[in-house]
């Protein structure tokens, strides 16, 4: 059985155990934000995505993504980042006392930092937002217990020219594929809420002890 991961004592435990990242990463520069939203649909925990629109520039047009992006200058910090581009995206206004704590920020091949803010947004149905179809082509929900299934969770190897090789996660079998940086920050996010169900393929992402 899976534990109620939106309890209050689920609450408790997420937010001691980000408190320590959340006070050394929230005041530092950063390329990017996210919103991690963790939201419960027809009664179902669940993490909601959006897909990016085709029409967007750049090599990660239609992939699936986390609501953010950029960090503007007049951001306070990276939350404010996450929560101001979550509304522009996909039209979702989340209070800030909302925000559980911030993840470890992932970096791409190019060094571009993304840093992931863990949020509770409570109930909610994805057909009833209205993205941004500039930017948004989807937003979509998918139930932890389907990504915490191991049918549903795939891993890719890569070599480099170095010769050195690494293994990422993937997501299988929901509406899209989830790779790339949001399948490691959904790794992070399932590690934090359910260490004694999901067994991770990143070493290199430990939680601090309780």
């Amino acid at each position: 059985m899976l534990p109620d991961f939106l309890s209050a004592e689920g609450e408790r435990r997420c937010r001691r155990l980000l408190a320590g990242a959340t006070a050394r990463y929230r005041a530092r520069p950063a390329a990017a934000a996210v919103l991690v939203p963790l939201c419960l649909v027809h009664g179902a925990p669940a993490l909601l995505y959006t897909l990016r629109s085709s029409h967007l520039a750049g090599k990660h047009k239609g992939d699936v993504s986390f609501p953010g992006g950029k960090c503007d200058p007049t951001d306070r910090d990276v939350v404010h980042t996450a929560l101001r581009e979550t509304l522009e995206e996909v039209g979702l206004l989340v209070p800030e006392q909302h925000v559980w704590g911030i993840l470890q920020p992932v970096s791409d091949q190019r060094k571009f930092t993304v840093v992931p803010v863990l949020a509770s947004v409570g109930p909610l149905d994805p057909q009833s937002l209205r993205p941004n179809r500039e930017e948004v082509d989807e937003v979509f929900a998918l139930p932890l217990a389907h990504l915490l299934q191991a049918q549903n969770q795939g891993y890719t190897h890569f070599c480099q020219r170095d010769h050195s090789q690494y293994t990422l996660p993937v997501f299988l079998h929901g509406p899209h594929r989830i790779w790339g940086l949001t399948a490691i920050i959904t790794e992070f996010t399932l590690q934090l809420l359910a260490p004694g169900t999901y067994q991770p393929c990143l070493a290199g992402f430990r939680l601090p002890r309780s």
